[in-house]
């Protein structure tokens, strides 16, 4: 019997001219494949977009039939001291590469490296550069250190766009044998926003419940509320009516499912992209800054439910 995998490995690009949306940095991948050789990199952006993808093709195309042999792959969220740094990368860095002249170390997430396993990395990537090529993805690059980012050539993935993202999931759909009308596909695109992983896994969730694969569906496997919801509350809380932007909350978080984050990040979306006749930049600029404040909070561990309720207060302050 078949083992079924996942949809997100299952289409995973196998090689680079498979990834979709990072057309230069793509570019010049493919020339280190073609003159056989590449510095240390660093990948940094959200995620989804294709920073893992892109480093494992590069290294089934340098490397072809020895890529299991010439390929470390770790993460760093679950080896993140300096003792892995010591033993497993420099373990492997030391020896020569099958049939290569070097090795690529993956080494994902980088940016949870401690401070001690990051002054320990730059030293190895120093010392095995004839034998060993550092890829390093990060969401955050501003967290490694200088050292390790001026021995590296920085790429910047960037979110994918909601065309290189239709194409994707159409071409998903149709080797699937669901449907997804354009409502569906906008859904996904607008709930995933930028990131291909998080779409293709709500696809497949709503697939499973439906062939027709509906707007509506999208919204519940996602525990996503629609724009028009948030916008409902964002309105009411501006126009005074406390209560019924309550009431409104309740549906997100109890009919929905959405955490507090999930409904802090979506109101600040759709304050952000209200027109300019429904609410002027200045406004825009000051609603921006308390719910960051509040999304801090919650980020701290404040109870939800209250700081949620105390943002639309403060939303009321604005009152038209």
């Amino acid at each position: 019997m078949a083992i079924e995998l996942p949809w997100v490995e299952k289409y995973r690009p196998e090689l680079l001219k498979d990834v979709i949306g990072q057309e230069k940095i793509l570019e010049r991948l493919q020339r280190y494949v073609k003159t056989r050789n590449c510095p240390h990199m660093l990948f940094s952006g959200p995620a989804g977009v294709g920073k893992t993808s892109a480093a494992v093709a590069l290294a089934k195309e340098l490397f072809g039939k020895e890529f299991e042999r010439n390929f470390l792959e770790l993460n760093a969220s679950d080896e993140r001291g300096i003792d892995v740094v010591r033993k497993t990368i420099k373990n492997f860095a030391r020896t020569l590469a099958f049939n290569s002249e070097f090795k690529i170390i993956f080494l994902d997430e980088s940016d949870a490296l401690t401070s001690d396993a990051q002054q320990a990395l730059r030293r190895t990537m120093e010392k095995y550069t004839k034998t060993c090529r550092f890829v390093l993805s990060c969401n955050y690059s501003s967290r490694i250190i200088e050292p390790i980012q001026s021995r590296c050539v920085v790429s910047r993935f960037k979110p994918l766009s909601s065309k290189d993202m239709e194409a994707r999931l159409s071409e998903i759909a149709k080797q699937e044998k669901i449907t997804l009308d354009k409502k569906a596909i906008d859904a996904i695109i607008y709930v995933s926003m930028g990131d291909m992983r998080k779409s293709i896994n709500i696809m497949q969730a709503a697939s499973s419940l439906e062939k027709d694969v509906s707007e509506e569906t999208v919204f519940n496997v996602s525990s996503r509320a629609k724009p028009t919801e948030i916008k409902e509350m964002i309105s009411l809380a501006l126009k005074g009516e406390f209560i019924e932007a309550r009431k409104k909350l309740d549906t997100l978080m109890y009919d929905y499912g959405m955490s507090g984050e999930g409904v802090i990040l979506q109101l600040y979306r759709e304050t952000m992209e209200m027109p300019g006749k429904e609410l002027d930049e200045k406004t825009k600029i000051a609603l921006v800054d308390v719910i960051g404040e509040y999304n801090f909070r919650l980020v701290e561990g404040a109870n939800e439910r209250i700081q949620l309720e105390a943002l639309l207060a403060q939303f009321m302050k604005f009152k038209k």
